[in-house]
């Protein structure tokens, strides 16, 4: 069985990128074909892989800029070469899923989400873009062209799984198809119990708008308590100039920073509505409890009154509230620990790998 990664870019380093490693730790000798790839970004661990690209990424700017070369990436995606490999492994948040197969190859589709912005974000993603009017009207009418792309694209897919149930939802709203549920890699194992916590809150990820870390912002200026927040994004220096000096950003942090982080806080705040949340389930490997927004991932991974405690509105009000509250003391860490357990990437790389082999199996039989 020869096989072949499919990855929408390898621009930033997120929940899908850590997906797609735990793939080449499972098919080593896998290429893996993306739109664009930005060494920069990326670092040292994807340095020297079998990373083949499309045309962008050889048109000037098209790695620095490649979100304005939307209108050329379907025909970048299925311009990939694949008719050389028995399976297909695409990890789709955007377009990947689209490439085109040969008829006795089959292609599954491990699916982050249905492409957000032409389905379930179109509109804020429309009204957030920070160019002009015009521009804002140009992508406007290029979106219903390619949601009709993405809609076919998903057809091609012989097999979807998906990320969490929030996301099999949507593919079977968006797509019409049927997935099985397989949840992302977590490297519980590399996470442990700190004996001992300080007095603050953490928060942390991609700094970008649906994330809603302008509420807890809020929420900690009327509140006055430490908060801590990790992470890079465009949305950084606007959080700076809400924040009082109660609040400390870190920027971007080594991996031991962050465990170390996570085990010494009092609680982890989830203020978004994730497909599933890893570092909502990273805070739980390191045995302290979520504050989390109870839609979408966080309806499958926390707990409430065992692992964390959900804050009903997406507003600082109701997030405030909650925190005043709150008792990290009335949580176990050995139970919370025990409770992340299950979304640990030794039973990821199983249960992905036992499906791919059956399902080519049952390809090949029919």
């Amino acid at each position: 069985m020869k096989i072949a990664l499919v990855h929408d870019h390898l621009t930033q380093d997120g929940g899908a990128e850590r997906v797609l490693r735990v793939f080449r730790e499972i098919f080593p000798e896998a290429p893996v074909y993306a739109l664009v790839y930005d060494k920069k970004k990326m670092g040292k661990e994807f340095d020297g892989k079998n990373i083949k690209t499309s045309f962008i990424q050889k048109i000037p700017g098209g790695v620095k800029k490649f979100k304005w070369f939307l209108p050329l990436m379907p025909l970048a995606t299925e311009k990939h070469e694949l008719d050389n490999f028995d399976v297909v492994l695409s990890n789709s948040s955007a377009l990947s899923k689209g490439v085109i197969t040969r008829p006795d190859s089959f292609h599954i589709c491990y699916c982050h989400t249905p492409t957000r912005y032409l389905w379930t974000d179109t509109h804020l993603y429309i009204k957030e873009l920070s160019h002009g009017s015009l521009v804002k009207k140009a992508v406007s009418l290029m979106l219903p062209r390619l949601r009709i792309w993405d809609r076919m694209a998903a057809e091609r897919v012989d097999k979807f799984v998906a990320n969490s149930k929030t996301v099999q939802k949507r593919i079977s709203k968006y797509y019409g198809r049927e997935s099985e549920v397989i949840y992302p890699p977590v490297d519980v194992s590399g996470f442990k119990i700190f004996p001992a916590q300080e007095n603050y809150y953490l928060a942390g990820g991609r700094l970008v708008p649906y994330k809603r870390f302008d509420l807890v912002v809020q929420a900690f200026n009327k509140l006055g308590i430490p908060l801590k927040i990790f992470g890079e994004g465009p949305e950084l220096q606007k959080l700076k100039a809400m924040a009082k000096p109660n609040i400390k950003f870190l920027g971007k942090i080594s991996d031991e920073e962050k465990k170390e982080l996570y085990g010494k806080c009092l609680a982890f705040i989830h203020p978004q509505e994730e497909d599933f949340g890893l570092m909502a389930v990273e805070a739980m490997a390191s045995g302290r409890p979520v504050i989390a927004y109870p839609k979408g991932g966080a309806m499958e991974t926390v707990v409430e009154g065992k692992t964390g405690k959900f804050f009903p509105d997406q507003n600082w009000e109701s997030l405030a509230h909650t925190i005043i509250r709150f008792k990290p003391e009335e949580y176990k860490p050995e139970e919370i620990r025990a409770h992340a357990a299950q979304f640990d990437t030794g039973a990821f790389k199983e249960k992905i790998k036992n499906y791919i082999e059956k399902s080519w199996q049952e390809f090949q039989n029919k």
